[in-house]
């Protein structure tokens, strides 16, 4: 994923269940507490199910990425070396929470890992899905760029870790607020009211139509909107009965973009485009067109659908 908005695809994962256990402040430097050692350094920590309430409460301070992996995983052990170099770089702005899938039941299953390596941030207690699969250093630089500039526009500017203190009080009000709108569809988002959160989007591009975060967090806050109520078995075998069916094989590319399988998504609908009579071929080009921004256009799969696209057009 190249493209994260400050509206957090909550709902994307279930962490309700980790939610309420016991969470006392941790710093990234230190194991948290029933935890393994950290690994490689102290903004890298492994993280177990009974221990992840703590990096969720960290997470209203600083942004968390969490890598789920496994030992058997060779793509794993391609990304992890990039994940944890990357974020050791920055010093403490963000911080590294792995995930052993195999030791951790619990947190494969709140976070849907349908395939691993899978990563995933973390703003406030919220998740935001990343990117699946191994990707290069480039690729991984930029979406934690883009993750930061989330993170700031929500108030989470906080540093953890090592010889780091956290940031001041003045240095983190000094963060420019969210405007009126932004503030109060993320606030909508924040009680599950995706409705209002739309409403709050759509005034905003109405004001200022060039206001890209408010087009990205309008196209995330839909994608919650209409997968928060879908079960993903469910949908699939719908999705397999009826493979003309455009709001079935809609449900399954939705929950695709929410777990972060854009190919599985992109492929799915760019398939049913190409079998429907072209009066039918609307509602499946629009919805491709939204999801291409809500992933973002310069993500290469992006243009790779887009390529596809056109030449079932032409």
């Amino acid at each position: 994923m190249s493209d994260i908005s400050a509206a957090a695809l909550r709902g994307a994962v279930d962490l309700s269940t980790l939610r309420n256990r016991p969470a006392a402040p941790a710093d990234a430097g230190q194991t948290p507490a029933g935890g393994d050692a950290p690994a490689q350094g102290g903004f890298v920590v492994d993280v177990t199910d009974a221990t992840f309430g703590q990096i969720l409460e960290l997470s209203r301070t600083v942004p968390i990425i969490v890598d789920l992996w496994a030992e058997w995983c060779g793509p794993c052990k391609q990304l992890s070396p990039i994940l944890e170099k990357v974020v050791n770089e920055l010093g403490g702005r963000v911080v590294l929470a792995k995930v052993d899938v195999d030791a951790n039941p619990q947190l494969a299953q709140s976070f849907r890992a349908q395939s691993i390596p899978m990563v995933v941030a973390l703003i406030a207690g919220q998740p935001v899905p990343m990117f699946t699969g191994a990707v290069p250093e480039e690729q991984v630089r930029q979406v934690i760029d883009q993750l930061l500039q989330v993170a700031a526009q929500n108030g989470v500017t906080g540093t953890v870790g090592g010889e780091q203190e956290p940031a001041a009080e003045g240095e983190q009000e000094q963060e420019k607020p969210l405007p009126p709108l932004h503030a109060e569809a993320f606030a909508a988002i924040e009680k599950g009211d995706y409705a209002s959160a739309i409403t709050a989007y759509e005034k905003a591009l109405a004001e200022n139509p060039r206001d890209e975060n408010a087009r990205a967090g309008l196209g995330q806050v839909r994608l919650l909107d209409r997968v928060q109520d879908l079960d993903l078995q469910e949908a699939r075998a719908a999705a397999a009965a009826n493979p003309q069916d455009v709001q079935a094989q809609f449900a399954v590319a939705d929950l695709d973009i929410s777990g972060g399988h854009v190919d599985d998504a992109f492929g799915r609908l760019l398939d049913l485009f190409a079998v429907l009579p072209s009066e039918e071929r609307a509602p499946v080009r629009e919805r491709l067109v939204e999801l291409f921004g809500l992933i973002g256009a310069d993500d290469p799969r992006v243009a790779a659908a887009r390529n596809r696209l056109s030449s079932l057009l032409f």
